[in-house]
């Protein structure tokens, strides 16, 4: 549902982090068939399991590493897809269609300026959709994504004279796309080298911190996550030369470190660098599975008995979540509102885990650091990985986690989960009741239809965007089933639910 309003600055830069989430789920998903394709195709495991290296298996195996590749291949393409089907408010069909001709136009355009400047065969090219061109990576097409949406956005509505009345409107969206975005591509050339110096120069920032880059990136990424934007982070370091560049055999540049990973695992372990991967998935399995695992212990334990049997579910759906899923906001906004000291300390030990695993130089990638990337990517390889380090390491993040939660908790009487006269409200959350009647009931918390502005979701939160903050009832909101809300200003406002996210959103567009 979407009223027309112009877009602020914090809803642009939640909704770009947001759209992150369509292609990196794919390619967490075609990253598991890639470790299990490659697990299962290694001569060490055919040698331990025989049966393995039977014929239609290997083949079984190899097609999982083969179409693995779709999400590797076009990654840049995905990005300037989703961007504009994410961030726009209506006829979303149109933006990403939109989103798909601009990228290629843009690289026609690119392409066209070589030629005629006779720089083809001397500039560093790189064939794209069968279009030799500048490859850009995913910056380019994140810039190319952007640029598409305030395209879309412009002209969508767009009225033309009579005569010209069958091109207006969302159809003048497309060719609007290809004139700019093929100028956009002329200038490339041109441009591109002052942003690739800059992106460098992050890369190098970080690089240049040793120990304490991984440190960084993983407590900075927690701190972003209360206000959204901790996907922007998470994507410059995974898809652009922040992350780091890997030249292949083949001469060809690989840029990121998540994209570096899978290029190299697929070669085979012996190429595969602990650089990389330190910015990867081992960084967050000491808190993933184990911290967050003992801080939901604590809350159990500092419970008031009589309650602790009614926040049990929701205690270990929330680890569950965390340790199997690798989604966390459902136990960290527990806690981050109540007590933010705790949640610095979370963040703290989140980047010293990450710093951890790179000092042991363990060899886990991937993106969710849950258990299945601590199988897939890391027993199921063999000890090359070095995962036999992150048990001990995670059970010391167990036992800390446990101790520093409960002894702040009881000290200072922070009300937690069974220790406030909220357990109506947590109850909520845990049995899952996002029926038509408690919607409708969240729904006037929120101000009513008419207040909403635009409604969207991410993994565990619904994203709102509404004509006044003030409006909002956050304990209401809560009693409906919501963890909590988050007014970011006047007109943004986040409502934390939990995994069922989407249902509820779904409850809530019809009504509105």
């Amino acid at each position: 549902m979407t009223i027309k309003n112009k877009i602020s600055a914090w809803e642009f830069f939640q909704s770009l982090g947001k759209t992150f989430m369509l292609p990196v789920a794919l390619l967490a998903a075609m990253g598991i068939l890639l470790g299990i394709g490659a697990a299962f195709t290694g001569g060490t495991t055919i040698e331990m399991f025989p049966f393995l290296g039977n014929l239609v298996l290997q083949m079984m195996f190899n097609f999982m590493i083969k179409i693995s590749l779709v999400a590797f291949s076009f990654l840049p393409l995905m990005f300037a897809v989703a961007i504009p089907l994410g961030m726009a408010r209506e006829n979303k069909e149109i933006a990403a269609f939109s989103g798909l001709i601009g990228y290629i136009s843009m690289q026609l355009g690119t392409n066209f300026y070589l030629t005629e400047k006779g720089l083809l065969k001397i500039a560093d090219t790189k064939m794209i959709m069968g279009i030799q061109s500048i490859d850009t990576g995913a910056l380019g097409a994140l810039i190319c994504g952007i640029l598409v949406f305030f395209i879309h956005e412009k002209f969508q509505n767009i009225e033309l004279p009579d005569a010209f009345s069958f091109f207006g409107g969302t159809r003048f969206v497309a060719i609007a796309t290809v004139l700019i975005m093929s100028v956009v591509g002329l200038t490339v050339p041109m441009i591109w080298p002052f942003f690739a110096a800059g992106i460098n120069k992050v890369g190098l920032a970080i690089q240049g911190a040793g120990v304490f880059g991984p440190f960084l990136f993983g407590a900075g990424e927690r701190l972003l996550l209360p206000f959204g934007l901790h996907h922007i982070l998470v994507a410059t370091i995974r898809f652009t030369e922040a992350g780091g560049t890997y030249i292949t055999e083949a001469g060809n540049s690989v840029h990121g470190a998540l994209n570096i990973f899978y290029n190299q695992f697929a070669m085979g372990s012996e190429y595969v660098s602990p650089d990389v991967t330190k910015f990867l998935s081992q960084g967050k399995m000491p808190t993933f599975i184990f911290g967050l695992s003992g801080a939901a212990l604590a809350i159990y334990k500092s419970a008031f008995l009589e309650n602790r049997t009614k926040i049990k579910g929701l205690l270990v759906s929330a680890v569950v979540a965390s340790a199997v899923g690798g989604i966390t906001e459902p136990i960290e906004f527990i806690f981050l509102f109540i007590a933010p000291v705790l949640y610095v300390f979370h963040a703290f030990m989140t980047g010293l885990g990450f710093m951890m695993m790179g000092i042991l130089k363990v060899i886990i990638g991937n993106t969710d650091g849950n258990i299945i990337d601590f199988f897939i990517f890391g027993v199921f390889q063999g000890f090359w990985t070095k995962w036999f380090y992150v048990i001990p390491v995670g059970l010391v993040w167990f036992a800390i986690y446990y101790f520093v939660f409960k002894w702040y908790i009881e000290k200072y009487d922070i009300p937690t989960p069974g220790r406030d006269n909220s357990v109506q409200a947590q109850e909520a959350v845990d049995s899952g009741d996002i029926s038509g009647y408690t919607a409708k009931i969240m729904l006037e918390a929120l101000g009513g239809k008419d207040n909403i502005v635009n409604l969207d979701n991410c993994i565990t939160r619904l994203r709102l965007v509404v004509k006044d903050a003030d409006l909002v009832d956050a304990e209401a909101v809560k009693s409906a089933g919501a963890v909590n809300v988050i007014k970011l200003n006047n007109t943004n406002v986040q409502v934390i639910i939990g995994p069922k996210v989407q249902v509820l959103k779904k409850q809530l567009q019809k009504l509105v």
